[in-house]
């Protein structure tokens, strides 16, 4: 082999992270061990996460590529976990093209001027690559400093996106949301369809960029029935994952309250349905179907019990997902503020110990 037959160190980062646990399980091949990694295990619960945010608000954390990059490496280095999670929120592109957006500590997103019109949704420009340059700087220098341990992409799905801006912030009942997809479909199907061009070239920016992955996250699907979800949502998150579909990277599908949904989830073209602790890994399995990985599904409040009962717990996901293809470990949704950081690296040190091949 001559010295221009020689990989690069860069060549070898790459190979190395695509022969990760991670993503031989999100392919559906033989793993080392059982992969772990944690949604919201960027920030929420750390120490060094809430000492670096003091005084920053959300939104201006996600637009700072070094504080983005740190957070995002925080969790990698104290918990071991096999994949990163690129820190952001599910509204930074609608920030991104000018919608009237903030973060409201204990509130969540509050949308100055609610889209439910026509002439409101007329404002909502598409997303230009341009529009987020802090997003490409970030993932740039993560995939740097990551080496062998992959990045997944982050978006918020068209549905969850839509019931922010047209609730104007968080809501239980989403009665504005279903009495606009209800009352007016042709409104409603347009809305969807501009959110997930919005959405599309997000993940776009990060994959072109060097994330390894991408997950969808459909935060308020769980309110849909399986009629309105197929008639009403599911084109649109198609959309989105034929969007990213010629970038060859997994992708990662996840709701809360979704079990009625998981297999449409999967027909929507995920690579890995995301599964919350409400069902089980075996049934969610024979839910979904071949053809796909499963992620999940620990109940993020079983990490305030004791050790023994955290280990109990996990391992009775393990065993329930004993048999599918595919397996990353996660929670049933995301990291609680209040979780002991150290119960997180315990639980990831136990799955990787339990699952060694």
């Amino acid at each position: 082999m001559s010295a221009n037959d020689r990989p690069t160190g860069q060549q070898q980062t790459s190979t190395a992270v695509a022969e990760s646990a991670f993503l031989k399980a999100c392919r559906r091949e033989p793993v080392p061990h059982t992969p772990v990694w944690f949604m919201r295990q960027a920030g929420r619960s750390l120490p060094e996460y809430l000492k670096l945010r003091e005084g920053i608000p959300m939104l201006d954390s996600c637009m700072r590529p070094d504080l983005v990059t740190e957070i995002t490496l925080q969790p990698v280095r104290r918990h071991k976990v096999d994949a990163a999670i690129f820190f952001s929120d599910i509204v930074v592109p609608l920030r991104a093209v000018g919608v009237d957006l903030d973060i409201k500590p204990g509130v969540g997103p509050v949308i100055g001027q609610p889209i439910r019109t026509r002439a409101d949704l007329d404002r909502l420009r598409l997303l230009e690559p341009d529009d987020v340059t802090y997003v490409t700087e970030a993932v740039g220098t993560l995939v740097g400093e990551l080496g062998a341990t992959p990045l997944i992409g982050f978006a918020g799905a068209p549905f969850t996106l839509a019931s922010y801006l047209v609730e104007g912030g968080p809501s239980r009942n989403h009665e504005h949301t279903k009495a606009l997809m209800y009352g007016d479909p042709d409104l409603w199907a347009d809305l969807l369809d501009r959110l997930a061009d919005i959405t599309a070239a997000f993940l776009k920016v990060q994959i072109e960029a060097g994330a390894s992955a991408v997950q969808l996250f459909d935060s308020w699907a769980g309110a849909l029935a399986p009629s309105d979800y197929r008639r009403s949502v599911l084109p649109a998150s198609a959309k989105v994952f034929d969007a990213v579909a010629g970038y060859g990277v997994p992708r990662i599908h996840f709701g809360v309250g979704t079990g009625e949904l998981l297999g449409l989830m999967g027909e929507a073209g995920a690579d890995v349905v995301g599964v919350d602790w409400r069902v089980p890994m075996d049934e969610a399995g024979r839910r979904v179907g071949p053809g796909r990985a499963l992620q999940g599904n620990l109940d993020p409040a079983v990490l305030f019990a004791p050790r023994e009962a955290v280990e109990t717990k996990a391992r009775e996901v393990l065993d329930a997902a004993r048999d599918l293809p595919g397996h990353v470990f996660n929670l049933g949704h995301g990291v609680l503020p209040s979780t002991d950081p150290d119960a997180l690296t315990r639980l990831v040190e136990f799955v990787h110990t339990e699952t060694a091949r």
